[in-house]
């Protein structure tokens, strides 16, 4: 196995549990990128032009982007697009619940997850606090929650299909005299639990990721989709300072529940930024035109390696593998954004860095899901390519990929970037 793959899924793998929600992934990557020079950005500033690394956070959002020496207003822009959350459960307001004499923590299905996952696993908790100063304090708890499931001395048919209710039986166990849940974070942030008004939390598998395998050719790991991308990105970014276009990682929120919010790519958030740039640069609505037309974005999104135990769920004539390389992701109903000159743009970059790719088409009978690709391109009119690391088990709580696929990508990332 190459070295530098197996450093890149440890890289990944310490930007996983850096990550355990939306916020403290927006919050890592941004603060790596203000350790390797790129300054902060207030929303509520205007944007400079001079050249150099800028990074901006909203909420559980972040983009970054360099501007190179020779910008201008029509300069193009090359994006690579990912989102920062994962499918899973997300506390209620009022978290805190007793039932039989145990406490328990009070949960909503977050996106759709593989329910069945967060049985039995060691769970946290992990978002944001907000007080009534309205200043926001990121928390994150080792193992205190766990979902038990049913013996099966009390469900004898459970092996013959098990049902979970989303009400009944999702509740995680949090203890038994423990204290409540918002005073438990509130004393891990140092804060009075009185003073906090509103919070998003959800939770998380405590398992840190990890190869396996005999030759450890393959990485177990949670919020790979879609933190493998996120991670890329970030990295082709670090290492493409050369650039001759503006080189940009927007990283969104709340693409597993649609997208629909400030943070999220349905929202206004990267035609804001794009504009702030452009404006920044001594353009206007035309040259912002003329920059986009000439632009690209890499919708980069976890897609699906070919399942051994379910063939007949996938393409007959499309069977990406784990180990392979990339995915070129397709579908003729735009659920991805992919088209005949994305896929020439994606196959010059992979061939460019040396490293394999595939195609992944869903099986007729199978409908895909969707990514932020189609989003970006009907918002912007930008031409955009979607793309992906192979996983089995997405959506899980913990996933699977081979362990050389996400250095492959994020090398795929760096000579898009760089124009090659």
């Amino acid at each position: 196995m190459n070295r530098s793959h197996l450093e890149h899924a440890e890289d990944l793998v310490e930007l996983v549990a850096s990550s355990p929600s939306s916020y403290h992934a927006a919050d890592a990557v941004a603060r790596r990128l203000a350790a390797a020079g790129f300054s902060r950005i207030d929303e509520q500033q205007a944007f400079p032009g001079e050249p150099g690394g800028y990074v901006l956070v909203r909420d559980g959002a972040v983009i970054a982007w360099r501007l190179p020496a020779a910008a201008s207003a029509t300069t193009p822009v090359r994006i690579v697009g990912a989102h920062t959350d994962s499918p899973g459960l997300k506390l209620k307001p009022q978290p805190s619940m007793s039932n039989q004499g145990w406490q328990q923590v009070a949960v909503e299905v977050y996106g759709g997850p593989l329910l069945n996952s967060w049985l039995d696993r060691d769970l946290g908790v992990a978002g944001r606090l907000v007080t009534r100063d309205g200043a926001q304090h990121l928390v994150s708890t080792g193992p205190v929650m766990r979902l038990p499931q049913l013996a099966i001395h009390l469900d004898r048919q459970v092996n013959d299909g098990l049902a979970l209710g989303k009400q009944a039986h999702l509740q995680p166990v949090w203890g038994l005299e423990a204290d409540g849940v918002m005073a438990h974070l509130a004393g891990l942030a140092g804060i009075d639990p009185l003073d906090v008004v509103g919070h998003d939390l959800v939770s998380f598998d405590t398992q840190r990721g990890a190869p396996i395998g005999a030759a450890g050719e393959l990485l177990a790991c949670g919020r790979l989709d879609n933190l493998s991308s996120v991670h890329a990105g970030l990295v082709a970014l670090e290492q493409a300072a050369s650039a001759d276009e503006i080189a940009m990682l927007a990283a969104f929120d709340h693409e597993e529940i649609g997208s629909a919010s400030r943070s999220g790519a349905a929202g206004p958030l990267l035609a804001d930024v794009l504009s702030g740039i452009g404006h920044a640069l001594g353009g206007g609505p035309d040259e912002l035109r003329r920059a986009i037309a000439g632009s690209w974005c890499i919708s980069a999104d976890a897609g699906h390696a070919v399942h051994p135990n379910y063939p007949e769920r996938h393409d007959p004539t499309h069977r990406p593998l784990p180990g392979a390389g990339p995915l070129l992701k397709v579908n003729a109903n735009q659920r991805y954004a992919s088209d005949a000159h994305g896929a020439a743009l994606w196959g010059r970059a992979c061939e460019s860095a040396g490293v394999p790719h595939q195609v992944f088409v869903s099986n007729n009978a199978i409908p895909c899901g969707s990514t932020i690709g189609p989003l970006t391109a009907t918002r912007l009119g930008i031409r955009t390519v979607d793309v992906g690391v192979p996983l089995l088990s997405m959506h899980s709580a913990r996933e699977m990929c081979g362990i050389q696929d996400p250095g492959y990508l994020s090398a795929a990332l760096r000579e898009f970037f760089l124009g090659r």
